[in-house]
């Protein structure tokens, strides 16, 4: 083994080099101490992040569903009470968990379709491409909050603009007072920011997909649509998962818009705002609100692991 210094930028260091191998390869024996260091800096530091900040929370969300605790008396263990409670004497419970199936409905099976479809559209070349993935792109670097304070200004009744141009000063619609109505407005106004993202995505997708395939299955004989539904979209798999997750998610976490909007009550409840309003408002209830977030968390992971479950084995079937 011989050692060489290198003087590299004013930064001494040691390099090992150790002699060839019959096949004229070298082996590196052991990471150097500065290798060491970096490397436990690089993937020490997110990790730390990532249990302080995600693992943390959350399993003291799942120890504290289990008490009874206001934030600044004793924890008092209550085991199962708070979920007994949650599914028999908690009235905006059930509504909020199909308030989140419908928001999960709505954009599983139209918004992201349609942000499928865009993406197709402009992937062919039409005029005015570009312009279309600005335009259709822009709400998705808003966020939800100012998605609903855009609803506020098209929807209200005060100078609304669809009760203006429809002239119904003297009776307007009450677009998002309306329990009956509310909730479908504002999966609309959530659409139309997820549709832009879902646009991107696919759109990225496609440009990846390699032509030869589609040259292929003209040659067979399949008309676009079949090419398209038997060899591109099978081809996109790693897209479809990532959207179908973010779908998931966007879904379920919902709470800014309809926050903004009303707090999320007269029919915008939903589990999110359900934690919101136990754990930091007047009652207090933090086990209470634990329980209802534990409830989110299960369903949330129960659809993306069985989403991508079922994806991977499908990509392993191939």
């Amino acid at each position: 083994m011989t050692v060489r210094r290198l003087i590299t930028g004013g930064i001494r260091s040691v390099a090992l080099t150790f002699p060839r191998r019959a096949g004229g390869r070298r082996r590196l024996r052991r990471f150097t101490r500065r290798d060491v260091v970096v490397l436990g800096l690089l993937l020490g530091i997110p990790i730390l992040l990532d249990i302080v900040i995600v693992w943390g929370p959350t399993l003291a969300s799942i120890g504290l569903s289990f008490t009874a605790w206001d934030g600044i008396g004793d924890i008092h263990w209550v085991g199962l009470d708070n979920y007994r409670n949650l599914a028999d004497n908690y009235p905006p419970f059930w509504p909020a968990v199909r308030h989140n199936i419908m928001w999960l409905l709505f954009l599983g099976l139209i918004a992201t379709p349609f942000g499928l479809l865009l993406a197709v559209l402009i992937d062919r070349g039409v005029r005015f491409s570009r312009f279309y993935q600005s335009v259709l792109y822009l709400p998705v670097v808003l966020s939800l909050a100012i998605v609903g304070f855009i609803a506020q200004l098209i929807l209200g009744t005060d100078q609304g603009v669809i009760n203006t141009v429809l002239n119904n000063h003297d009776d307007p619609i009450d677009w998002l007072g309306d329990s009956h109505l509310n909730l479908w407005m504002i999966m609309i106004a959530a659409g139309w920011r997820h549709v832009g993202y879902v646009m991107i995505l696919y759109l990225a997708g496609l440009k990846a997909v390699d032509p030869q395939l589609k040259e292929a299955a003209a040659i067979d004989g399949a008309n676009e649509r079949q090419t398209f539904f038997r060899v591109v979209f099978p081809t996109m798999r790693p897209v479809n998962v990532i959207v179908g997750v973010i779908t998931v998610i966007e879904a379920l976490r919902a709470f800014d818009i309809v926050y903004a909007v009303n707090k999320g009550r007269n029919g915008l409840e939903l589990l999110s705002v359900l934690i919101t309003d136990n754990i930091i408002g007047e009652a207090s209830r933090i086990g209470f609100g634990s329980a209802i977030a534990v409830v989110l968390l299960v369903v949330s992971l129960g659809f993306i692991v069985t989403f991508l479950v079922q994806e991977l084995r499908g990509a392993r079937d191939r």
